[in-house]
């Protein structure tokens, strides 16, 4: 495998260090590193990229603002969403650069990529973008925490809510990946359960595919009620845009299993509005997530507020850095393992998705958001992009455990 010095120099392009409060100055001390592994270039850009990067420089700040005892080193890379890039990635921070932790990591592929590699060097991911129920089911690791979303949520909150208003036929638009197709089984198993059928569905290359004018034609051929995006990114935002130029939302219900408020906003209202979809973290939530919201959106590039993967990379930062400091650095730096395991074994509280915990399968849990795009009469401002139409609860949004197959969970 030959890659290109771009793909691994570029890996370090942005760093932050960060001496904690109160550091003595005679001595070396231990410094934890944190690799963030997004997409930088390509169709997960605006959904994950700078604005990932500045989310957990933040939790990096706000953490060793008030605790003593090691320094904090954020770098940034970007795999171009091909795993075998993200998985050099990851090997070189582990190997040469002394990274002890990956975040983030947009594309399920990339994400099952550097799980493997994490697990293999004995070290931490914090998964924030993959969004694969893999990543917490068969293929868990005791290295791996999944922090945000994953298909098995999207297709119980978006999907449920599309089936219970009478959506008991459907046709998807799937890209072939694996979170497209666990994401489009995920909504047809749920589909199938509430004795609805599914009509037919495709399969497009990712990520070239930029024209869906002919599977939209299939789509509306098809007699299904929904229309299902199994897709995310700039794909989802393309998907829905050329579905209006088309009229489809007319003759059948879109729904868009996974999109996040800035694609919404980057669609516009006209567009988007009615559409339902489901995020974690919404910034107008509650008055600490509008807090949070404001002085973090300060320093994003152009003033961006963060999606939930974004807050993802925040909440689980800092929950990350709360274990290395129950451990101490240098035993945490030696065993990513027990790193992980003190995770689970804290509650978890942050701004942006309040108290919750971590399972034994690496699941976080947290309230789940069902949000309805509003009409651009209804909204305020550029960023008052939806409502909460309804919140899932922590207990309840999230695939069962003795449900996902994963090995750490003993039966």
């Amino acid at each position: 495998m030959k890659l290109s010095r771009r793909s691994l120099m570029g890996a370090g392009t942005a760093a932050l260090a960060l001496p904690a409060a109160g550091a003595a100055r005679a001595a070396p001390r231990p410094k934890i590193k944190i690799g963030v592994l997004v997409d930088m270039s390509g169709p997960y850009r605006d959904d994950t990229g700078p604005t990932s990067v500045v989310c957990t420089k933040q939790a990096a700040q706000d953490f060793g603002a008030s605790h003593v005892g090691f320094d904090i080193e954020v770098i940034a890379g970007d795999h171009q969403n091909k795993p075998d890039v993200g998985a050099a990635i990851a090997r070189q921070w582990y190997d040469r650069e002394g990274v002890d932790c990956i975040v983030d990591v947009p594309n399920s592929a990339v994400g099952l990529a550097v799980s493997t590699v994490t697990r293999e060097k004995n070290k931490v991911f914090l998964d924030s973008g993959s969004g694969v129920s893999l990543l917490f089911g068969k293929d868990c690791s005791p290295n791996t925490v999944d922090w945000t979303y994953d298909t098995w949520m999207l297709a119980h909150s978006t999907g449920g809510q599309m089936v219970k208003q009478g959506g008991d036929s459907w046709y998807f638009i799937t890209a072939d990946y694996v979170f497209g197709h666990i994401l489009e089984s995920d909504t047809t198993a749920l589909i199938k359960a509430a004795g609805g059928k599914v009509l037919g569905s495709v399969r497009y290359p990712f990520p070239e595919t930029t024209d869906f004018s002919s599977f939209l034609l299939q789509a509306a051929s098809s007699g299904a009620k929904v229309l299902g995006f199994a897709n995310a990114g700039g794909d989802t935002q393309n998907c829905i845009k050329q579905a209006h130029e088309f009229g489809l939302g007319k003759k059948m219900r879109i729904a868009a299993l996974l999109i996040e408020s800035n694609d919404i906003r980057a669609i516009g209202l006209e567009t988007a509005q009615g559409i339902y979809y489901t995020e974690s973290y919404y910034w107008d939530a509650n008055p600490s997530t509008r807090a949070w919201n404001a002085r973090v959106s300060k320093t994003t590039p152009d003033h961006a507020y963060p999606n939930q993967g974004q807050a993802g990379d925040y909440g689980a930062t800092l929950h990350y850095l709360k274990a290395v400091a129950a451990l101490g650095a240098k035993a945490a730096q030696a065993d990513g393992r027990g790193v992980v395991a003190r995770m689970k074994a804290m509650p978890t509280d942050d701004p942006c998705f309040g108290k919750g915990s971590i399972r034994l399968d690496g699941r976080a849990l947290h309230p789940v958001y069902l949000l309805q795009a509003k009409t651009p009469q209804e909204s305020k401002s550029s960023w008052d992009v939806a409502r909460i139409a309804h919140i899932t609860p922590a207990d309840q949004a999230w695939r069962p455990m003795n449900e996902g197959d994963c090995p750490l969970v003993k039966s």
